[in-house]
């Protein structure tokens, strides 16, 4: 009788089928399970690996795609396509969070759908495939995750971050900076606010639930205070 394998509905959704099954089981245990009495090796070497492997096919992707689109065009949509929350996105798609080996602090507060784990294991797991398979089974597993995602430059609109750094540049200004200011709430809920510097030019703050996303919400007030960008409505 055969063994039943344990990540065959992940495995079925990825496209791809691990014959080192362990490989796959490291790829889904995260950092906090790190010292735990059963030693494991955690994801975050995996995820190094396949932050590259996912840039690089998406690139590749994008320069078949777009073979006459700007550096700056191709650099914007790269960001959109491999930022944490379009990995998050992704890893919620494949119901990563049912397979992921938290410990039990980590899980109790909500690990398995936090955007920074679920990002981190997308990556970990492509990193996997590609130290198993190589680099041409990883692409494909890429395209068929990021198959969904908009793959559109008339569709995909700067993010604050850089859509301020682009104004910046154009204004002949110093490129922005940013600046922690504040973090409050505990750490499994914390709160941001960070502000954006450009010399010569007032600084804007903005909040959120990360840094990445307190900056941009800092760049978005900068840029609708400066008339470059409509204020967004809320509701």
């Amino acid at each position: 009788m055969f063994k039943a394998r344990k990540y065959k509905v992940l495995e079925k959704k990825l496209g791809y089928r691990f014959k080192n099954e362990a490989l796959l089981a490291r790829a889904l245990t995260h950092a906090s399970l790190r010292g735990a009495k059963k030693v494991r090796e955690d994801n975050e070497r995996l995820e190094f690996v396949g932050d590259r492997v996912l840039g690089l096919a998406i690139v590749e992707l994008l320069e078949e795609t777009y073979p006459v689109a700007s550096e700056g065009e191709l650099a914007r949509h790269l960001n959109r396509l491999v930022r944490g929350e379009t990995c998050a996105k992704v890893g919620r798609d494949l119901s990563l969070g049912d397979f992921l080996m938290l410990s039990d602090s980590e899980a109790g507060s909500g690990g398995r759908l936090k955007t920074t784990i679920l990002a981190d294991a997308v990556e970990a797991v492509l990193g996997a495939i590609f130290l198993e398979a190589g680099y041409n089974k990883a692409r494909d597993v890429v395209r068929r995750l990021w198959e969904n995602e908009e793959v559109s430059f008339g569709n995909a609109a700067a993010d604050p971050k850089s859509a301020l750094q682009e104004w910046a540049q154009a204004q002949g200004l110093a490129l922005p900076s940013y600046v922690e200011v504040e973090r409050i709430g505990p750490d499994h809920a914390p709160r941001f606010t960070s502000e954006v510097r450009i010399r010569g030019k007032a600084p804007a703050r903005g909040e959120g639930a990360s840094k990445r996303a307190a900056e941009q919400a800092a760049a978005s007030v900068m840029l609708e205070r400066e008339g470059v960008m409509e204020k967004r409505q809320v509701g």
